[in-house]
């Protein structure tokens, strides 16, 4: 049965002041029943980012839906390594996955959609440059641009050196970030001896 015209109303309405996204349980608890939650997705109203994860289909899909879906199942995680680049606007690489970091002793989600890779990381790593942003009114955190570099070198054999390289290049000649605070990082991630011959290249 087709809920009232005032429910899809109320309901639209509380979406969009979620900036258009939000999780079941974000939306029953912003009074939106059941019933209506569900018609609208049936009927195209709603278009599922992820499990649980909904988007109003009249407003703009945010530039990274993936990112929004994964956030909001995975609110400990941090971006990371290309998908950090990816979202700073950094290098060519597009992601193969929402790459993410979380600690150590935090299982991954269960995530089938979209696609998700964990990196998990000590406690400093996690702490570090870290940065409060938001994609269509939802919250998350991602690496700033010195540590996200310091970590594709770190993790090179996953991300592959190539991309560490080409990322610390269009950093320092851009000067997103100066020498001194990706070695501050590098420090951190234990990488000083693997980045200081390719910076000290660039100088």
């Amino acid at each position: 049965m087709k809920p009232s015209d005032t429910a899809l109303a109320v309901a639209a309405e509380a979406f969009k002041i979620s900036g258009g996204i939000m999780r079941t349980s974000e939306a029953l608890a912003a009074g939106i029943q059941p019933r209506t939650l569900y018609w609208m997705r049936d009927n195209g109203l709603l278009v599922a980012l992820s499990r649980g994860v909904y988007h109003l289909s009249s407003q703009d899909l945010p530039s990274q839906p993936d990112v929004a879906a994964v956030m909001l199942r995975a609110p400990r995680a941090v971006l990371c390594l290309v998908s950090a680049l990816d979202y700073h606007e950094i290098g060519t690489r597009i992601p193969p996955a929402v790459q993410v970091a979380l600690p150590r002793n935090v299982r991954p989600p269960r995530i089938a959609h979209p696609r998700i890779k964990v990196f998990h990381m000590s406690e400093a790593s996690m702490t570090a440059g870290v940065e409060e942003q938001s994609i269509a009114g939802v919250p998350f955190r991602v690496f700033g641009i010195a540590k996200t570099v310091a970590d594709c070198f770190k993790f090179r054999n996953s991300v592959g050196l190539d991309v560490a390289i080409e990322a610390l290049q269009e950093v320092v000649k851009n000067r997103r970030a100066s020498p001194a605070e990706i070695m501050s990082y590098a420090n951190i991630d234990r990488v000083e001896s693997v980045i200081r011959p390719y910076l000290e290249a660039l100088l």
